[in-house]
This record gives C-alpha cells, sequence and structure tokens, in this order.
C-alpha cells in the first residue's frame, strides 16, 4: 500500500510520516520510507529511498542558486531520474506492507512540477493523504477551500484524495465546530450565505455543487504528535486497496 503525504509547509508531513510509520510498526506492518524532499537536511526516520543521494537544495546553493531557485532546479535535475526512482518504489511496495512518501515542504514543487506527475502515474494506486493545519480555517470559505483544494490535489496527480486535518491535539474544544463546517454542507452553504463579501458568494456558489463533484471520501482527523486519527487513517489505506467500499 503505497501513502503519499502531500500539504503545505509546517503541515505536518514529514513528522507524520514518521509517526504514522511507528504506529504501523507496533500493529506488526513492514514499512517503507520514501522521502522526495531535496531540502529537508535532518529525518525523523530513516529513508529506504532519499532523493538527496541525487542532489540537494544545500548544493545546488553552493552553485550560485538562491533559496528557491535551487528547489526548483533540484526537481527539474531529478526529471531524469524519475524512472528510477519509480522502479525503487515498486520494489519497495512488493517488499513491504506499507510505503509511506513524503512530499517537498514547498508543496507545489511535486504538485506543480512534473516531477510530482511522472512519479504518481506510474505508481500502483497511490492513496494521497493532503495535510492541512488548523491555522488555515479562520472563515466559512476557509473550509470549502480546503476541500476543493483536495479535489483539485486529485485532478492533478490523477489519485485518490483524502483530507486530513492534522494536530487536532491543539483543536480539542474546537473540533466540533470544525468537523460540522467540514462534514455538513447544508450547513457550511449556509454559513456562506451569510458572507456578503466577494469571497463569501463565491465560496457559496463553488460549495452548492460540491456534492456532484467531491468523490466518496471522508475527512481523517488526526494528530502526528498523539497518534490520533491513526487507526482512521489506516483503515481508509485498507479501504482503498480493496474492492469491498468505497472512502464514505
Amino acid at each position: 500500500m503505497i501513502l503519499i503525504f502531500l500539504g503545505t509547509a509546517g503541515s505536518g508531513k514529514t513528522t507524520i510520516t514518521a509517526s504514522f510509520g511507528r504506529y504501523l510498526e507496533k500493529n506488526g506492518k513492514s514499512v517503507g520510507y520514501v522521502n522526495l524532499d531535496t531540502g529537508v537536511k535532518k529525518l525523523p526516520y530513516r529513508p529506504d529511498i532519499d532523493v538527496r543521494d541525487i542532489i540537494t537544495v544545500e548544493e545546488l546553493m553552493k552553485e550560485g542558486y538562491g533559496p528557491n531557485g535551487a528547489i526548483v532546479e533540484s526537481y527539474d535535475r531529478l526529471l531524469s531520474h524519475a524512472g528510477g526512482i519509480v522502479g525503487g518504489i515498486l520494489e519497495l511496495d512488493e517488499e513491504r506492507d506499507y510505503l509511506l512518501i513524503d512530499t517537498p515542504g514547498q508543496m507545489e514543487s511535486f504538485l506543480f512540477h512534473d516531477f510530482g506527475i511522472r512519479i504518481t502515474e506510474h505508481l500502483s494506486e497511490p492513496l494521497v493523504a493532503y495535510l492541512f493545519s488548523p491555522e488555515i480555517l479562520k472563515k466559512p470559505r476557509d473550509y470549502c477551500f480546503v476541500r476543493f483544494f483536495a479535489i483539485m490535489i486529485a485532478l492533478r496527480l490523477g489519485t485518490t484524495t483524502v483530507p486530513v486535518l492534522n494536530k487536532v491535539d491543539l483543536i480539542k474544544e474546537e473540533l466540533p465546530s470544525i468537523r460540522r463546517l467540514l462534514e455538513d454542507i447544508d450547513y457550511l452553504n449556509a454559513r456562506l450565505r451569510l458572507d456578503p463579501s466577494m469571497q463569501g458568494l463565491l465560496a457559496n456558489r463553488v460549495c452548492s455543487f460540491l456534492p456532484e463533484v467531491s468523490p466518496p471520501v471522508r475527512v481523517v482527523y488526526a494528530s502526528a504528535k498523539t497518534g490520533e486519527g491513526f487507526d482512521e487513517l489506516e483503515t481508509l489505506s485498507y479501504e482503498h486497496y480493496c474492492t469491498c467500499g468505497d472512502l464514505t
């Protein structure tokens, strides 16, 4: 089973890769780890496949590139190695029960670069966990954005994508109201109709047809720190690979 962690910088991709991997190992599963971040310096897990063995952002900065230019250039150079990386991932997937893929800290380096497409399109039914943090959920329209961004990731990468709200250990009191806005589209639209701004109007129109375009998936509420929600994430991973049901 291949699980790809994708999300914005600071959403907890690397931390949850390590902690979810430990959770699986404690439950008797064999786990493989893949690091696709050329800029990370330290990892809390030992990667079986590591793109830093090919190129790093630090090396490119020594050549004169700025930080952002070095990130882009690193994935330009990795393109010629994509086939070999995919081959290694597929081989490792045959050997392990779970294969966890940690993507770049800057999400656009994977999502909007050909490197990310080349990786995902050749993998065997990967499941993408789209991580987002509670900090971005300030207004009702933010909830609409999160749900639609998960759909856009699925469209871009051609993968089943599950929204994962990370860091729920920080929002115990607010979690019930957050869950309702994420899960109850009618309630969300009712809240959006109270927003007179252009953004609120747009969000209301967009979310009105969310049920028509949203695939049958459910939101996972997790904490990379406490392990909360890991059982649900494991269940979703299993359901994704079996033929007995969907992800509702």
